[in-house]
């Protein structure tokens, strides 16, 4: 094999490689930035009952931060259920929700309003078997959220940065393929 035959080879086996690098890469890069739903069990361990106070709900949902794609599962035995209900009003009235689940059931959070759940069984609603979930950065916390970390190289990485940057490797190597030729 010539001289010439084995650069190409070397070049060929190199544009093989990155292809395979970036073909590994690009799937973990596009999910670097973001961040991922969480399910909160609603009452924690407690889960979904009668709370020994009527504080108990709303300490428990002021200790989490609520963002768009959590889940709200609420677990429970016994005879209780839960629903939603349209305003503060209702909440606090503890009126009638119409729509009910079953044990178990998980609602996923889809918008930055406030909700408003609370079971319907007997008087477990005035006892305060109620909640009150506010969603968004600001929903949860009387004091302000700490600073952002420094944004590192991996965090800044966007599928638009990304793409920039694989277009940046391919012109790359178009034009070593033709100083090549040359």
């Amino acid at each position: 094999m010539g001289s010439r035959s084995r650069g190409m080879m070397n070049k060929m086996n190199m544009v093989m490689a990155c292809f395979v690098v970036m073909a590994v890469a690009f799937p973990s890069l596009l999910n670097l930035k973001g961040a991922t739903a969480e399910d909160y069990v609603v009452g924690d361990s407690l889960g979904w009952a009668v709370p020994p106070n009527t504080s108990f709900y709303s300490e428990w949902a002021a200790s989490k931060k609520f963002q768009i794609g959590d889940g709200l599962v609420f677990n429970w035995t016994g005879n209780h259920n839960v629903g939603g209900v349209e305003s503060k009003e209702e909440y606090d009235n503890c009126s009638d929700p119409g729509i009910v689940f079953g044990p178990g059931v998980r609602i996923e959070i889809n918008s930055t309003d406030t909700l408003y759940f609370i079971c319907s069984v007997g008087d477990h609603c005035e006892q305060g078997q109620k909640v009150t979930i506010t969603v968004g950065s600001a929903a949860n916390n009387s004091s302000p959220p700490p600073p952002p970390p420094p944004p590192s190289y991996a965090s800044s990485l966007t599928p638009t940065t990304f793409g920039s940057f694989f277009g940046l490797i391919i012109s790359a190597l178009v034009a070593i393929s033709f100083l090549d030729h040359s």
